[in-house]
C-alpha cells in the first residue's frame, strides 16, 4: 500500500511540479496506474528482493552493507528498471514494439539517474535500517525517484 501512495504522490509531483499540468491539466488515469505499479508491482518486488539479498547476505557489517549494494545495484536495478519500464509501457497501452522501442530510448538514463542517487542511499539503507524497514526508507527517498520514473516512463 506504501508503494501504492508513494508512487502515486510522485507522479501527482511530476505532473504538477515537472510538467506544470495545473490541475485542470491534471490526468488522473495516469496517476491511478502509477499507483496500481506501485502496488501490484513495486511494493512486491522490491520488498521480496531485499529478503532474498537479506537472506544471500546476511548481517549488517560496513562490508556486508556494500557487498548488498554491489549487488543490489549491479544485478537487481538493471534488471527491475527495464522491466518497469515494460510493466508502464503495457499498462499505458503501448504496442510490444512501441514498448520496446521507449525501453530502448529511456533505459540507459534511467540507469545512471539510478546510478547517481540509489548508491548511498542503499549504503546507509543496508548498513543502519532493520529488514523490516528498509522498504519504507526506500519508499521515502523514491518521492523524488518516482517523479522522475513518472516522467521518464510517461513522456511520449
Amino acid at each position: 500500500l506504501v508503494a501504492g501512495a508513494l508512487m502515486g504522490a510522485g507522479d501527482v509531483i511530476a505532473q504538477q511540479l515537472v510538467e506544470q499540468r495545473g490541475l485542470h491539466g491534471h490526468h488522473g488515469p495516469r496517476t491511478l496506474k502509477m499507483m496500481a505499479i506501485g502496488f501490484c508491482f513495486v511494493g512486491p518486488v522490491v520488498g521480496s528482493w531485499y529478503r532474498i539479498l537479506d537472506w544471500l547476505i546476511p548481517g549488517n557489517t560496513k562490508v556486508v552493507a556494500v557487498k548488498k549494494v554491489i549487488l543490489d545495484q549491479g544485478c537487481f536495478a538493471p534488471c527491475f528498471l527495464g522491466c518497469f519500464l515494460a510493466v508502464t509501457g503495457a499498462v499505458n497501452g503501448l504496442s510490444v514494439q512501441d514498448n520496446w522501442s521507449k525501453i530502448q530510448q529511456d533505459y540507459m538514463d534511467a540507469l545512471m539517474t539510478n546510478y547517481c542517487i540509489w548508491p548511498p542511499v542503499q549504503i546507509a539503507n543496508f548498513y543502519f535500517v532493520p529488514l523490516q524497514h528498509r522498504l519504507a526508507v526506500v519508499q521515502c527517498v523514491a518521492i523524488v525517484w518516482n517523479c522522475y520514473l513518472s516522467w521518464k516512463a510517461n513522456r511520449m
